[in-house]
């Protein structure tokens, strides 16, 4: 016999956990298309040399393997990357600018914990072919306009730009990524490990802290401020973000209330689609983390009360009343209404109804021989 069992980092969502989940899933496409966004989707596996060399230090968290055609394939690491290969595949089809979302799985080996598993959904949206950064504030408003909309009641952006980080080698850059988790301490330890002096490794911590927003950082806290947005964002020297394709402004929603980290991570990656093809197209864009919005949702009692999607269970009295109750739960799902028939109609009527009080359905309705005879039905609460 198998013993039933998930592997470490996966996970199985029962109904009431896959309801919380459908429920944020609604908000975030309707927020991704009341912004003009068209949804995209791309293949679970890809050609490894795909993601090789656009993710940086994290490419050892590759789900990577040689197929049965000796090709060497990846699982999708992220959602970006296949986009800038779509855009580079399809010049015809893909009009610039174009605003897509994607609502997809993606795959990382890493060491599973809170929030944090090997395989999760992704919700994206990026804008491409824009170099001006009304793109990126426009981006940015989408994200914190998304955590508004299920409920966060202060969502906050933490924003940056990697041009200010100019200079700096790229390694030093992923430890400085890491100050909200190792503190200044820990940098400065990490960055001594990576070669630095104590004192230049102070210097450059105190040096990034220290910086001012640039003219582009200041164009887009101009646009939030339109949207009224003003106490939804600010300026964040430290932030850095670690993917090695981000080019010019990052940012990271947060909110005060939860402790444990970032909700969603974001960018602007203008070299990405240039791997693909010999032309340059601009994007800039984010990445719902998915997981954690859920976990920080139920922690901050954001969702409502959710039971099934079923609106009436419809009962079979017996065998010879199944064709009444098929015709019922017909008018019913015709009407729009979510019906479901009881399946089998040898299970006797007090099983059924406990059946529906189990299913958390708010309507259950009974037809018996003599409802039958006059052609009327209980309705029942």
């Amino acid at each position: 016999m198998i013993t039933p069992q998930t592997l470490k980092g996966f996970r199985d969502f029962l109904p009431a956990d896959a309801i919380k989940r459908q429920y944020a899933i609604t908000i975030i496409r309707k927020t991704f298309e009341s912004f003009g966004f068209e949804p995209l989707e791309t293949p679970a596996l890809e050609y490894l040399e795909t993601f090789s060399g656009a993710i940086g230090e994290d490419e050892k968290l590759f789900f990577k393997f040689e197929d049965q055609g000796g090709r060497n394939v990846a699982l999708r690491y992220d959602q970006t990357v296949p986009t800038c290969r779509v855009i580079a595949q399809y010049p015809e089809d893909i009009k610039l600018p174009f605003k897509r979302y994607q609502i997809q799985t993606v795959w990382r080996s890493e060491k599973p914990q809170k929030g944090r598993y090997r395989e999760f959904l992704q919700c994206d949206a990026d804008i491409f072919g824009v170099e001006n950064r009304t793109a990126d504030a426009e981006t940015v408003a989408l994200s914190i306009q998304i955590y508004k909309n299920l409920g966060f009641k202060r969502p906050i952006a933490l924003i940056n730009d990697r041009a200010l980080y100019t200079g700096v080698p790229y390694a030093a850059i992923v430890v400085i990524d890491k100050l909200g988790k190792i503190g200044e301490d820990g940098v400065v330890s990490e960055l001594t490990r990576k070669g630095y002096t104590k004192d230049d490794a102070e210097k450059l911590l105190s040096d990034t802290k220290n910086k001012k927003p640039n003219k582009e950082l200041e164009t887009i806290f101009s646009y939030l401020d339109s949207y009224g947005m003003n106490d939804n964002y600010r300026f964040e020297p430290t932030l850095a973000r670690s993917f090695s394709y981000s080019t010019g402004t990052i940012w990271e929603i947060i909110d005060p209330n939860f402790a444990s980290g970032s909700l969603c991570g974001c960018e602007r990656f203008d070299s990405l689609v240039s791997r693909f093809s010999n032309r340059s197209v601009s994007g800039v864009g984010f990445a719902v983390g998915f997981d954690r919005t859920i976990i920080a949702m139920e922690e901050l009692n954001l969702f409502p009360p959710l039971t099934t999607a079923t609106a009436v269970v419809v009962t079979v009295f017996n065998e010879s009343l199944l064709p009444n109750a098929q015709k019922i739960a017909s008018k019913l799902r015709a009407a729009g209404l979510a019906t479901d028939l009881y399946p089998d109609p040898t299970v006797k009527l007090d099983k059924q109804i406990k059946y529906a009080v189990n299913k958390g359905a708010p309507y259950m309705i009974i037809q018996g021989p003599d409802e039958a005879a006059k052609d009327v039905l209980q309705l029942k609460t």
